[in-house]
């Protein structure tokens, strides 16, 4: 190919393309703050209390679990109560949390049970983590949502809250 035909070949992206991009990448900065914020967190809290071979994976399980129910009382908040700022949600809710509730550790704890013969302790895991993580999210949106509608009530009757 002669220079020009492979000038021709490169994509350059259009200017409606570098705006979207320069509009989301705040996002994406957020993103990955608070990745780096929520996974900081787990590894900390793998160190503080490190799972023995074999061993029920109590960290992970917990952080899942707590992860879970800080998500559902966050989403209830800004969904319901805050108008949040339109970097809130991606920062905490897709970065510390995502970053610090994990299914890739989970599924690699699981794994790891199963392979070793603990199959069991694996499986128990596996569907004991997803119940109560579920669980968890749900018992936090109602119990956040309960108490929303409490200081709602409270504030049109009068009632000190």
């Amino acid at each position: 190919m002669t220079a020009p035909e492979a000038e021709s070949l490169r994509v350059r992206p259009s200017a409606p393309q570098r705006r979207a991009w320069r509009g989301e990448a705040p996002v994406v900065a957020v993103v990955a703050l608070g990745g780096i914020l929520g996974a900081t967190a787990r590894y900390a809290a793998s160190l503080w209390w490190p799972t023995p071979p074999g061993g029920f994976p109590w960290t992970t399980f917990w952080t899942n679990v707590v992860g879970c129910a800080v998500i559902g009382v966050f989403m209830v908040v800004i969904t319901d109560a805050w108008a949040a700022h339109r970097l809130v949600r991606p920062f905490f809710g897709t970065g510390v949390l995502g970053g610090f509730t994990t299914f890739s550790t989970y599924a690699v704890d699981i794994q790891r049970l199963v392979g070793s013969g603990h199959t069991r302790t694996g499986l128990a895991y596996l569907a004991v983590t997803l119940l109560t993580a579920l669980a968890a999210v749900w018992l936090a949106m109602t119990a956040t949502r309960a108490v929303l509608a409490g200081r709602k009530r409270g504030r049109y009757t009068g009632h000190p809250n």
